[in-house]
């Protein structure tokens, strides 16, 4: 009040507060609603496809902007790596912003005459009711895994959280599941009505994927959907990458788009910033850099570099500091998965990087794969792409698209793709002055 409100959300009345007071069950859920009301009900003038789970939010979400806009549609996006407002992008501070910047950017959307719009809603800001209001045409929930347990507290709050994305669809709305998720049933129980279709590489699924083949140069798997399948040649690695891709398809056949430019769309779509992204500066061995941060997913990215490898894999990962100290030793076990597993500092924030890798080692006690321990990340880095050979696989792993380091309450300048380069170079210049 002091700073010039005339009018204050509360739950309960405040004593000697001269300015209106508008008493609300849940100041949250209201302010979200006041933001949708201020900025036009931009959800009533979209057909929103929002996507939730574990891991692949990111993906999915730019597989079906890169749908739509084959099918000459345009479709905004807002999630981790960017927002796009259907004229332009910038890059994004949260997977999903808070209630303002969230209703304010679909309604640009809408003003920059964009039909649709994909939006990753993470399990905080369905928790915290960041994005109540908003209607959505398709909810999908890509998995429920291990993550933020630090919040949550356990799995079933965690799912709780998650499952409240099926409240904010449509009862003519489509719930879009992973057959091949153990949480798809306690999902489904929660439709209410809605209707639900399944994907996966499940035979019960009913939109499904045979992969055929598969290497580090992309993935070909068959579509099937109903009565119909149809080949899709997808530049994107792993199986984790097939089911992100039939998310995506499930949800863009739910928009009307025809399943021709479903697939155009996935085949045209090259690269999803910092998920298993190719640095490559011609050298004799892959490197990839991803954004695999959690257990399920750091397993399924190793696994698929690990089926298409002629070589070892060698995997660079850490841990975040000041969050789930519980995934920690499970992190250790998933990367287990490498040939070479080199732990090393993420984004220790305030804790110490040291601390941190002590509680990933046991996750790695029974490993059969060559451990080091380098705390300095950039010197991880260039130790994994010192130690590859021809044929080997290198992932960076747990920061992806990231440009900085948070180190105690600094961000420092940092990318991995950036770093990878470097090392690169440097040890081009070592291997020439050798022969030299």
């Amino acid at each position: 009040v002091s700073r010039g409100a005339r009018a204050v959300l509360v739950r309960q009345p405040l004593p000697q507060v001269a300015v209106p007071q508008v008493v609300v069950p849940s100041v949250r859920e209201a302010y979200a609603r006041i933001c949708s009301a201020v900025h036009g009900h931009p959800t009533d003038r979209l057909d929103v496809v929002g996507v939730t789970g574990t891991n692949g939010k990111s993906t999915v979400t730019w597989m079906v902007r890169s749908v739509l806009r084959t099918a000459g549609q345009s479709c905004g996006l807002l999630g981790t790596i960017e927002y796009d407002d259907a004229s332009e992008t910038t890059a994004a501070n949260l997977t999903t912003p808070d209630s303002d910047h969230f209703f304010a950017a679909l309604a640009r959307v809408a003003a920059n005459g964009g039909r649709h719009a994909a939006v990753e809603l993470s399990s905080h800001a369905l928790h915290q009711d960041r994005v109540a209001a908003t209607r959505l045409r398709v909810a999908v929930v890509t998995n429920v895994t291990h993550d933020h347990f630090d919040y949550h507290g356990t799995h079933g709050d965690y799912l709780a959280a998650k499952s409240r994305i099926v409240e904010m669809l449509d009862m003519d709305g489509r719930l879009v599941l992973n057959a091949d998720d153990e949480a798809a049933a306690s999902l489904a129980e929660r439709a209410n009505g809605r209707r639900v279709t399944t994907f996966g590489l499940s035979p019960e699924a009913d939109v499904r994927a045979v992969v055929l083949s598969q290497s580090l140069r992309g993935t070909r798997f068959e579509l099937h959907v109903e009565n119909e399948s149809t080949l899709v040649d997808l530049p994107l690695v792993g199986t984790h990458n097939v089911s992100n891709a039939l998310a995506a398809a499930t949800s863009c056949l739910e928009l009307g788009v025809a399943l021709s430019d479903v697939v155009s769309g996935l085949e045209s779509l090259a690269v999803v910033p910092g998920r298993l992204e190719r640095v490559d500066a011609g050298q004799p061995f892959d490197v990839f850099v991803d954004y695999a941060h959690t257990p399920d997913a750091l397993e399924r990215v190793l696994r698929s570099v690990k089926d298409a490898t002629e070589g070892r894999v060698l995997c660079v990962f850490g841990a975040g500091g000041d969050r789930d100290r519980a995934k920690r030793p499970e992190l250790g076990r998933a990367a287990a998965q490498a040939d070479v597993a080199i732990v090393t500092s993420d984004n220790p924030r305030s804790e110490s990087p040291e601390r941190i890798v002590e509680q990933i080692l046991p996750g790695l006690a029974d490993a059969s794969c060559q451990i080091e321990c380098r705390l300095d990340r950039a010197d991880a880095i260039a130790r994994a792409v010192e130690l590859a050979r021809p044929g080997d696989c290198v992932v960076v792993a747990g920061k992806g698209h990231e440009t900085v380091q948070v180190v105690g309450s600094e961000s420092l300048p940092f990318d991995d793709r950036e770093v990878v380069r470097e090392s690169l170079a440097s040890l081009h210049q070592r291997l020439h002055a050798a022969v030299a």
